[in-house]
């Protein structure tokens, strides 16, 4: 079964490679989706594909080898739209 978790995660994330590190634990799960700066100092993460997959890449999202200071993660469940790539902006 597919799954697509959209998270905003809050701290200090944007400026420390927490993106590229989401990236890379995405694409080490198989799993699809972004990782993208927001305006206003949060990081939105979508992921997309299987549900233990993508139950694991959320697991790291405040674990301790993510970069920055992560206070908080913010998780909501989204229909999948059959995304096929990761990217980051």
């Amino acid at each position: 079964m597919s799954r697509r978790a959209v998270a905003v995660v809050s701290g200090r994330v944007q400026g420390v490679g927490y993106r590229w590190f989401v990236r890379g634990r995405a694409e080490g799960a198989g799993v699809s989706g972004s990782a993208t700066n927001r305006p206003d100092g949060r990081v939105e993460v979508v992921l997309e594909g299987a549900e233990d997959a993508v139950a694991a890449v959320l697991g790291v999202l405040d674990g301790p080898d993510a970069p920055g200071a992560v206070t908080r993660v913010d998780v909501r469940d989204e229909p999948a739209r059959g995304v096929r790539t990761f990217t980051t902006g």
